[in-house]
């Protein structure tokens, strides 16, 4: 049996949603992750979830590498790790396992607050590194090229650990990149550019 269906039929759609913070009301309904969602608009269900709001649909597989930009594969072993499932073991013996710690809820939020954080700047550092690499040798190098040859190799570390650690390592990493402001200051830094490039939108539409 693969691990595809091994986490399926094991892990529903909720269970996942809740392990990683998300909060869900009895009716199944709860705010989306994937856009500004101020009422529930999202239905979970077993093996589906469906957002009213902006149409984000599919499998406790997609929900997961949705919500931590991982592709199916890396979502799927995600997922068999944090609920404790063992492809090698028949289905009968998979059982469903959540880790223990204290103030489980509050991790899973630190920890999730900081994968997606992590994953917004990578995809920023990518972009970067792609749209402003000099054209010539000569080119003067623009900051933000220079800026992704630095950090792409840390912020890619960085979510390879939160997403494949153990978990102590995890704790530890998440433990860091609080105590030290790093998350605080990416988080505003993100915001501050997105509000940029939507000010620079308007400009342009009044052009």
């Amino acid at each position: 049996m693969s691990i595809y269906k091994i986490v399926k039929e094991n892990v529903t759609v909720r269970q996942a949603a809740e392990h990683y913070g998300v909060e869900v009301q009895r009716n199944g309904m709860c705010c989306c992750p994937f856009h500004d969602d101020r009422h529930p608009s999202m239905k979970l269900n077993e093996d589906y979830f469906y957002c009213f709001g902006c149409g984000a649909h599919g499998d406790v597989i997609e929900f997961t590498a949705r919500l931590f930009g991982l592709t199916n594969y890396e979502a799927v072993k995600k997922l068999a790790y944090d609920f404790g499932l063992d492809p090698d073991k028949p289905p009968a013996a998979a059982a469903l396992k959540k880790p223990e710690y204290p103030l489980a809820k509050a991790f899973q939020r630190d920890e999730m607050r900081c994968q997606r954080v992590l994953c917004d700047y990578l995809h920023l550092l990518e972009g970067w590194k792609e749209r402003y690499a000099p054209s010539s040798p000569e080119e003067e190098w623009d900051d933000r090229f220079v800026e992704a040859c630095q950090m792409l190799d840390r912020v890619e570390y960085l979510v390879d650990v939160l997403t494949f650690e153990e978990l102590e390592g995890r704790v530890k990493t998440v433990d860091m990149l609080k105590k030290d402001g790093t998350i605080d200051r990416l988080q505003e830094r993100l915001n501050r550019l997105e509000k940029e490039v939507r000010a620079y939108g308007k400009e342009q539409e009044m052009d």
